[in-house]
Order: structure tokens, then C-alpha cells, then sequence
């Protein structure tokens, strides 16, 4: 019977391995490096029902009023989430903190920033507003403050009996059934259809690090995970991530808990307040990550994660191929909706791009071949 390679994960070759058709990121000269992602902004139609969502998956409610929420989770950053009441619900945008010696005077001359007011900076600082090729916000802040940490239990993975190793003798294991207390804001993704420009642009104005490239049979990359460049310091695997795609769009944000028990039971959680799973529980192939997926209200996808990976700035850039199946390594087959729907709007898009010369036939139908291949054929 012949051998079946169904059941192997995809190479990941570093960058001086990489093969010869493969087209690597160029990184240019970053104007300065973010050290930290800070918040996010989302406008809400609903901020009653955004906070009730939001409280439910593990973040804490620092102030609210009519017009604005901002939220924090259990680590020093005064926020990591904040909210403004619109009439329509969009993602609005992401906040880094840059060094205190940053040239803003050069953003403002060069990238068009604008300088923000301080009040709108939750915890206080000074910074500027970009927007980015596809028309996304972007700000950069610094001398941004710090509130005490919250209080949080100690993992329960640090006890656990594994075969061989056995850690925990005549003691249980019980973990609360509550929310999933977030830490700390982990990363964000966004799709575009302009993957060379913004890829360009994020690294050269906050001076990411890409991690994995994930490439098509033509060598082009299609996704790219994004780490901070803290030098010697570990940084997470990815705190942005870059999808091709035919429409610019937010895909999820990341949200880190403490381990798997506060994963499981934040989803008993989430389930019994009857908000909408998405995927999950499952563990990621790139970045390691233990996660759990939900929608809000709004149909905005929220993960929780635990356990992910961390590299300091000298680990090589990996290329990896891309499929279908590669984007997790266990757990529930992902859910189509990861993947475009065939439609008309669909292919108006694509014949749109195809048109404006931004996309080739070719590349288009090498995309379909790869999303129309099933990540796990067994199933």
C-alpha cells in the first residue's frame, strides 16, 4: 500500500534554507521598533452588550460612559481594549508604544501623521495617528503609564503528572469556573489585498521582525506572522500577522490567559452566557499556541490563548508552504468561514483586482487550488 504524507506537518526551512523559488520579505531600515502592543479601538453600536461580552471572556471594565468603554486585563498596561459608541460597529485600529526618543516630527513630515490629543490616550502619554496603505489607523505612543497588576492564580500546568514525570502526589487539580482572566493583549491580524506594501510599511514604522512566512506553490508569500524586535529580550512568535486576500479587513485579536484550565473554563463560561463559539479548544502549528475562538455580537472573532512561542531577534526568518491545514496542528477542523466564500461578490472583487493589475490569473487560480484542497482528508 503506497505511503499517505497526510499525516506530516509542512517543512519549515529558515530563511538561508530556504528554496531557491521561495520570494522573501525584503526588510527595510524601520524608522524606530515598537516595544509593545498597546490597545485596541473598536467603535460599537452597543457598548452595553460589547462590555457584557467583553467582561464574559476575562477583561476588566476600567471606566464607562455613555460614549466610551476602556478596558484592561490583569497585567501593568492601563488598557487594552477601548471602546467608542458609533452607529456603526467597526474595528478602528491599533495602538504600539515606541521609544520616548521617537522622531515624531519625521512621521508627521513624512507619513502624514497627525499628533494625538493626550486625553485620548488611555493612561496618559503622547503620540501621533497614522493610517496605513489599506486606510487602516495605526498610533504610536509613547510615555504611556502603568497601573498595578491584578491578582492572578498560579498555573495549574506547573504540577501536571505527565507520563515518566510525576509532579503532583495526593493533590488535585481544581480550577474555578469562571471567566478566563486576560493578562494581556497578544496580537492582531489583519487581511489585505496589498500584502507587499503594508508588509513594508508595518516593518519599516514599527520595525517587526517576520517570524514564519507561509508561501504558495509559486514561491509568493501569503501570510506572515510578525514578531516585536526586543533584541535580546524573548518576544512573542507573532504580535501582528499579514493575510493576502482579495478585500482589506480585521480578522481576530489574540488575548492571552494564564494556561489550558483557564482556557477550558472560560469557554464553560462563554457557553453558558450563550455567546457564539467559533473554534477551539485546539493548538496552532505556527507560534504553538493553545487556543479558543469566539464571535461578539458584532461578528468580530476574539481568541483565547495560552502557551505560545517566544524568540529573541536573532532567530531566522522560517518559510513554510502554505495549506489549508497548516494553520493548526490539533483540535476541530477550522471552520470554512476562516476561508473566503465562493460568490459573486467574490469574484467581482477578484476581476476588480485582476483589472487594477493587482492580482494575475494565475495567482488567482493557484489561491483556489490551494483553499479548495481539504486540510484533513480523513474528515
Amino acid at each position: 500500500m503506497k505511503k499517505s504524507n497526510e499525516l506530516q506537518a509542512p517543512p519549515e526551512y529558515p530563511s538561508s534554507q530556504a528554496p531557491q523559488h521561495v520570494k522573501k520579505l525584503v526588510r527595510p531600515r524601520p524608522w524606530q521598533k515598537a516595544t509593545q502592543l498597546a490597545f485596541l479601538r473598536f467603535e460599537k453600536k452597543d457598548l452595553i452588550e460589547a462590555e457584557r461580552f467583553w467582561s464574559d471572556f476575562g477583561l476588566v471594565t476600567v471606566s464607562r460612559s455613555a460614549e466610551q468603554l476602556v478596558m484592561r486585563g490583569a497585567g501593568t498596561a492601563p488598557a487594552i481594549l477601548v471602546a467608542t459608541k458609533s452607529e456603526r460597529p467597526r474595528f478602528a485600529g491599533a495602538a504600539f508604544v515606541v521609544p520616548a526618543d521617537t522622531d515624531f516630527a519625521r512621521l508627521e513630515r513624512e507619513s502624514q501623521a497627525k499628533p494625538l490629543a493626550p486625553e485620548l490616550i488611555p493612561g496618559g502619554g503622547r503620540g501621533v495617528a497614522l493610517v496605513d496603505p489599506d486606510g487602516n489607523d495605526l498610533w504610536l505612543i509613547t510615555d504611556w503609564g502603568s497601573v498595578p497588576a491584578l491578582p492572578t492564580r498560579p498555573s495549574l500546568q506547573q504540577d501536571m503528572n505527565v507520563l515518566g514525570d510525576i509532579r503532583r502526589v495526593n493533590r488535585t487539580v481544581r480550577s474555578a469556573i469562571a471567566p478566563a482572566l486576560v493578562g494581556r493583549l497578544g496580537h492582531f491580524v489583519y487581511q489585505t489585498a496589498n500584502f507587499e506594501a503594508m508588509a513594508e510599511w508595518y516593518m519599516r514604522h514599527i520595525g517587526i521582525i517576520p517570524t514564519d512566512v507561509q508561501y504558495l506553490e509559486d514561491g509568493s508569500p501569503i501570510v506572515t506572522f510578525f514578531r516585536l524586535d526586543l533584541g535580546e529580550q524573548p518576544a512573542d512568535h507573532h504580535t501582528f500577522v499579514l493575510a493576502s486576500a482579495l478585500e482589506p479587513r480585521y480578522e481576530h485579536s489574540a488575548w492571552e490567559v494564564i494556561d489550558l484550565d483557564a482556557l477550558g473554563q472560560g469557554q464553560q463560561v462563554m457557553h453558558a452566557r450563550g455567546h457564539k463559539h467559533f473554534w477551539g479548544i485546539g493548538r496552532h502549528l505556527l507560534g504553538s499556541q493553545l487556543f479558543d475562538y469566539w464571535k461578539d455580537a458584532d461578528g468580530f472573532d476574539f481568541e483565547h490563548y495560552t502557551d505560545g512561542d517566544v524568540f529573541t531577534a536573532d532567530y531566522e526568518t522560517r518559510y513554510v508552504p502554505f495549506s489549508t491545514g497548516s494553520i493548526w496542528a490539533w483540535g476541530d477542523d477550522a471552520p470554512r468561514e476562516i476561508f473566503p466564500a465562493k460568490s459573486l461578490g467574490l469574484v467581482w472583487r477578484a476581476l476588480k483586482l485582476i483589472w487594477q493589475g493587482r492580482l494575475s490569473m494565475a495567482k488567482l487560480r493557484l489561491i483556489g487550488k490551494t483553499l479548495d484542497t481539504p486540510a484533513r482528508p480523513w474528515l
